[in-house]
């Protein structure tokens, strides 16, 4: 079963009103971004350890330093950093689809079905659970109780990106490719850099996939 493999999301910090070390926490922050999209993660998480240094209770600089573990296949320390993220900021979306991919790929599933059915007793309100109890079922192969799951978490935020692309792969995967098309152009038109999801319509439409007809 084909899956599209979500892109790496880095933080970047907000720009304002801001104090000598937090500019220079900014200024590292953005040259780690920088080195990141290049593929040097080496170099990346030195400066995102370096930014840290200056606003040490930044999460997402944390869990942009356990992206660079993961990219040089450190996985013990990726584990451990996206741990260390989820402590300072326990409903950081991105750091729990991360922890969770890697803890799957490691074939430690129900591991991760108890911490994504925790966030959800936690946050039964919070969309990015839902989404993420979607993606692991999914995973699972049970694709009827993906779709409810992400519609589920797209009732309580019709912007989540990452729903949305999961709802467009599971239509793929019940052979309904007109509906993806259609999920596939509403993520587009919230965030046309969407360079995978633009590489998923494009194949579809080319295959023949057309809207879908009125039911």
């Amino acid at each position: 079963m084909r899956r599209m493999v979500c892109s790496a999301w880095i933080a970047l910090l907000m720009v304002g009103c801001l104090t000598t070390e937090q500019e220079r926490a900014r200024d590292y922050n953005t040259d780690g971004v920088r080195l990141y999209q290049q593929g040097n993660f080496v170099a990346a998480q030195q400066d995102f350890q370096a930014a840290l240094q200056f606003n040490p209770g930044d999460a997402d600089l944390v869990y942009n330093i356990g992206q660079c573990y993961e990219r040089q296949n450190d996985l013990v320390r990726a584990e451990q950093t996206y741990g260390e993220c989820l402590r300072k900021s326990p409903d950081h979306a991105a750091c729990r689809f991360a922890l969770a991919a890697l803890v799957v790929r490691q074939g430690r599933k129900p591991e991760a079905t108890h911490m994504v059915e925790d966030w959800l007793r936690h946050q039964p309100k919070l969309a990015a659970a839902y989404s993420l109890d979607g993606w692991l079922w999914h995973q699972a192969g049970d694709l009827p109780r993906a779709q409810t799951r992400l519609q589920q978490a797209l009732e309580l935020d019709p912007h989540d990106v990452r729903a949305l692309t999961e709802l467009g792969l599971v239509y793929e995967d019940l052979h309904r490719p007109e509906r993806a098309v259609v999920i596939y152009e509403r993520i587009l038109a919230l965030d046309a850099h969407q360079p995978q999801v633009e590489n998923r319509l494009q194949f579809l439409l080319a295959n023949g996939a057309g809207r879908p007809r009125p039911e």
